[in-house]
């Protein structure tokens, strides 16, 4: 059995050799001759699993080690009788304290509490789902939407026009899509509030980059259309700006390895199917107040030099994102 693997994800070199010959390379070059007699591929969005990439191949498992699948041509897949499996919710304590990060650098540079703040969730998902939990502890108001589980399951969110009319800051953590792409376009920022503070760390192209250059309104990004070749406008403008590096924790980057893996080892009946790394930590969530982020949080996370760093060096965003030292999640 053959298995190619993102030479960027962690914790996995060695643990397959046992039952698999093993090649790891760089997910961006990963091509169609290397996969043509792989039986599995281990990736991250880096590597787009589409019929250029798979056509001809023996490919029949796809483990992921990411919470998103934009990267994968799911219908393609499925035709060809190809399993796909994410590493959904993997990461969302690691954007959880990004986050925590995020909003207490502002609320410091700009001088507010919670309770005088109104926050807008777009996506409540494994992540809107923590921050709105969280969020709410620490004392601001906070409106949901998500249209996907409303229809499905009515629980009160509002639509996102609404959401974007009230909130103070609105940030985006939703699956990239059809229905999402270009979400904040020019309709939506219109919308806004005119000091209202935008926040993307779901998927670059959630936010029309063209559009937003030309608006006015503070914003925060982890994450940009067209990576890792950034917008400078939109770099230099940016309140905060990291390089995709929100949900890289180390819980956060263990838990992904050990889903994708021990998706592999389902599919192929291997020992593996309880896998965790031995070296990294296991998350323990807690509660925390404000109070204590605000004390604590800049010695994980440090939001102000992560920024002035990505500005500086726009041309090393690749190079910081495969090379990130994994933040230590403490809640």
């Amino acid at each position: 059995m053959k298995i190619i693997v993102d030479k960027a994800i962690p914790f996995v070199k060695g643990i397959l050799e046992p039952w698999a010959d093993v090649v790891y390379l760089p997910g961006k070059e990963i091509c169609n001759e290397d996969v043509k007699d792989a039986d599995a591929l281990i990736i991250r969005t880096r590597t787009r699993c589409n019929a250029d990439l798979l056509e001809g191949s023996s490919v029949r498992m796809i483990a992921t080690a990411t919470i998103g699948f934009d990267h994968i041509d799911l219908n393609y897949c499925r035709e060809k009788g190809i399993e796909v499996a994410t590493a959904a919710g993997c990461n969302a304590r690691g954007v959880l304290q990004w986050m925590g990060g995020v909003l207490t650098c502002l609320s410091l540079m700009q001088g507010w509490q919670p309770r005088q703040r109104t926050l807008g969730i777009v996506g409540v998902g494994h992540v809107g789902s923590l921050i709105k939990e969280y969020a709410e502890k620490w004392g601001f108001r906070v409106l949901c939407c998500d249209p996907p589980r409303e229809e499905r399951e009515h629980l009160g969110f509002l639509p996102l026009e609404e959401v974007a009319e009230k909130a103070d800051i609105l940030t985006f953590h939703t699956p990239l899509d059809k229905t999402t792409y270009h979400m904040v376009d020019a309709a939506l920022l219109e919308r806004l509030q005119p000091e209202a503070i935008l926040i993307n760390a779901s998927r670059g192209e959630v936010v029309d980059s063209e559009v937003m250059r030309e608006d006015t309104h503070d914003c925060v990004f982890d994450v940009w259309e067209h990576e890792p070749d950034i917008d400078p406008e939109l770099l230099d403008r940016a309140l905060i700006a990291t390089s995709h590096i929100a949900g890289y924790s180390e819980q956060g980057k263990a838990k992904a390895a050990s889903m994708a893996v021990q998706a592999v080892a389902r599919h192929f009946d291997l020992p593996l199917k309880e896998w965790y790394p031995e070296e990294a930590a296991k998350q323990t969530p807690r509660e925390i107040s404000w109070d204590d982020l605000r004390r604590t949080i800049f010695d994980r996370f440090d939001v102000v030099g992560e920024t002035t760093h990505l500005k500086e060096h726009p041309e090393e965003f690749e190079q910081i994102r495969d090379h990130y030292p994994y933040r230590k999640e403490y809640f």
